[in-house]
């Protein structure tokens, strides 16, 4: 087990009929509070009236940013950096999922960055400065998913160059976080289903990784890896049963609030390869995963093969009946995408109908600014161009 530190200063409230606190909450941070959303989900569902309602009671001043969509946009963030300055914003409250959250936390840190700094090319791009300084970030979570409500990073795309990059660091982490699983009871189905590959992609990423001797870690990612294998189908075959979303809720966020990777050095090439490809298909960022992670198992799994061995046992109880470990590694991704498949996600790249016209362009697009991908294995372009083609 490798040294760490620690630190997650979010405050979760979870629970029913909790977002009727965030007025108390924000007004810890100021009076003039950036409400920041996505589409119209969340006043159809009940919810932009309720936190409406809730920051009015404290008596707190509210400014919209609405239009934030899957894969936020580069643009969006700029127009909500120069929002902030101009309205002298006190809390950033993101309302809705990780794209949400995501925006928010690049308008948190672009608005106080110096007049020669960029938000895009200095950190998402080439990330030479390490972030200083951000306004607070508060969140209202409606789509469980992400983990952004209470994880260090940012993912942004620049639309106009097909680029999705991320930027991390403590200060994004927003202060406060309520969670009411009801507000998911009217998520599409497969909104649930990409959220929960969201999910599960996080825990994979963090277990699988070259450092020995961390089976705390281990136990608990297997154990909230189970947890998702199990609770996803059952949030989509009953949508408004309480338990079930409640389960993936706080799955989703002990899965990327960075706890379960101290003490060890995750993967992180696949997402690193998925963003390449929703950066030119927007592809939803879960059926991204679903198509990315079992390729690339199936390319690195000989680098330490006990590690997929162990996965495949305690997370799939896949019988050691096997002679072959190769074998017991196959059903494991076998048993991967065949739970994919039952939350009708795609696992090929041709079932979200891409082919492989753009795989070279998204391979070396990767390397931007980057010498390798992944720590389980480094990558370099033609690895991952591998890697895509098995995905086809």
């Amino acid at each position: 087990m490798l040294n760490f530190n620690y630190y997650n200063p979010t405050r979760v409230v979870f629970g029913t009929k909790t977002i009727g606190k965030v007025g108390s909450l924000a007004k810890l941070y100021g009076k003039k509070i950036l409400l920041h959303y996505g589409g119209g989900s969340i006043k159809q569902n009940g919810v932009y009236e309720q936190v409406c309602n809730s920051l009015k009671e404290a008596n707190l001043q509210i400014i919209e940013l609405p239009g934030v969509v899957p894969n936020p946009h580069l643009s969006l963030v700029r127009e909500g950096i120069e929002l902030c300055k101009k309205e002298q914003i006190d809390l950033i409250l993101a309302v809705g999922g990780g794209s949400v959250i995501d925006s928010a936390k690049a308008i948190a840190f672009g608005a106080l960055l110096r007049s020669d700094e960029d938000v895009w090319d200095d950190y998402y791009m080439k990330q030479e400065y390490v972030v200083r300084e951000a306004m607070p970030v508060g969140v209202v979570l409606t789509i469980p998913a992400a983990g952004s409500e209470s994880s260090s990073g940012s993912v942004i795309t620049d639309w106009e160059k097909n680029l999705k990059r991320d930027v991390g660091s403590e200060l994004l982490i927003p202060k406060f976080a309520i969670m009411d699983p009801e507000t998911n009871y009217t998520l599409p189905a497969y909104q649930t289903a990409c959220g929960a590959s969201d999910i599960l992609a996080h825990l994979m990423e963090r277990y699988f990784t070259l450092e020995k001797y961390n089976d705390l870690s281990d136990r608990l990612l297997e154990s909230a890896m189970r947890n998702v294998i199990a609770y996803g189908p059952l949030a989509l075959k009953h949508p408004k049963e309480y338990r079930y979303r409640a389960e993936l809720m706080w799955t989703g966020t002990i899965a990327h609030n960075n706890l379960l990777d101290r003490g060890r050095v995750g993967d992180w090439a696949s997402h690193d390869i998925e963003h390449e490809i929703s950066g030119i298909y927007d592809i939803a960022h879960g059926a991204g995963l679903s198509i990315v992670f079992p390729a690339w198992m199936k390319y690195v799994y000989h680098t330490n093969i006990d590690r997929f061995v162990q996965f495949a046992i305690r997370v799939w109880d896949v019988s050691l009946s096997f002679d072959d470990k190769d074998d017991i590694v196959k059903v494991a991704i076998e048993r991967l995408e065949d739970f994919y498949r039952s939350l009708d996600l795609p696992v090929r790249l041709s079932d979200a109908n891409i082919g492989s016209e753009n795989i070279r362009k998204m391979a070396e697009s990767a390397m931007i600014g980057r010498t390798s991908l992944g720590n389980f294995q480094k990558l370099d372009a033609d690895a991952i161009e591998k890697i895509l083609k098995l995905a086809l």
